[in-house]
């Protein structure tokens, strides 16, 4: 059976990490949105620098106007040894939906991301990470040019950096092991059966026919990071498949892939008041992020 976590990861360590990022994004900043609570948005950007910085790293924001207001999305880089110029991409969008805390969505996310953040700090990669929060994923201004992850996006293609993959976490902290999975009555099971779970208990890779080869790759390196359940798809846009950030780097040409609990497939509170941080598996989590630091590693050179 693969380890729980990577060498040198401490799981009860990132746990209680996890937490704390999702209760003060979810609980105590709650809702974050330019439309109607901006307060919150620039509270939770001003956490995700504060908390980069004490993990040793140099948060810089990439300021951009939406809605005739001012948001930013906010980068930390850990610079390749040998081939800096080749670039990783790890991100997750920190507002939530209009009416809901976004424990889930996305806190649990961006908790990832600054925890993945701490554990890869200190790496000596061969090539370049680049951790990436992201400002308005959600409606109004999702696949709008607001959309801070096009924004990114784009910006990384106009200065022709060379970004070999991109892993987007979206929604990675809700799981129910002891109930069934749902999925849409499309969805082909004679064709994808072999990808699917019956239980709630897994986490999933998502790429477009571009990414087929990097979405298998991360599962692979996932597995070998991690006990938690993972599968992996990849195919024409469908069924949601798109309905994230990694959508603006497909558009920028770039490979890409959603690391996601499955999102409304599974969790009932999705978009909801009631999408609360009492309600995610921490434990689950916990294995989810160790498994993407270890994804991260074997990408970036680092395992």
């Amino acid at each position: 059976m693969p380890p729980t976590a990577p060498p040198g990861v401490d799981l009860p360590l990132i746990e209680a990490n996890l937490r704390r990022h999702v209760d003060l994004l979810a609980g105590v900043i709650g809702e974050r949105n330019l439309g109607r609570h901006p307060g919150g948005l620039e509270g939770a950007a001003r956490y995700v620098e504060d908390t980069l910085r004490s993990n040793g790293l140099t948060p810089v924001a990439q300021p951009y106007e939406a809605a005739g207001q001012y948001v930013r999305n906010i980068e930390a880089t850990i610079i390749g040894s040998r081939r800096p110029a080749k670039v990783w991409v790890l991100g997750a969008h920190y507002d939530s939906a209009p009416g809901t805390p976004g424990a889930d969505d996305n806190a649990s996310a961006v908790a990832g991301l600054l925890e993945a953040g701490r554990l890869l700090a200190a790496a000596r990669p061969r090539d370049t990470v680049r951790l990436v929060a992201f400002a308005n994923e959600e409606p109004p201004f999702y696949k709008s040019a607001e959309m801070g992850s096009l924004v990114c996006a784009k910006a990384c293609r106009a200065r022709g950096d060379d970004i070999v993959g991109m892993v987007n976490l979206e929604m990675i902290g809700y799981f129910t092991p002891n109930e069934p999975q749902r999925y849409p009555a499309e969805l082909n099971r004679k064709l994808f059966g072999r990808l699917l779970r019956d239980r709630g208990d897994f986490i999933g890779f998502v790429g477009n026919l571009r990414s087929f080869v990097f979405a298998r790759r991360c599962n692979a390196l996932f597995r070998k990071a991690t006990d938690l359940p993972s599968v992996w798809a990849a195919g024409p846009a469908f069924m949601g498949a798109d309905m994230s950030d990694h959508w603006s780097f497909w558009e920028q040409g770039y490979r890409a892939v959603m690391v996601t609990d499955t999102s409304f497939f599974r969790n009932p509170h999705y978009h909801r008041p009631t999408d609360l941080p009492e309600t995610l598996d921490y434990p689950a989590m916990a294995k989810v992020t160790a498994g993407v630091v270890g994804v991260m590693r074997g990408l970036a050179g680092t395992a």
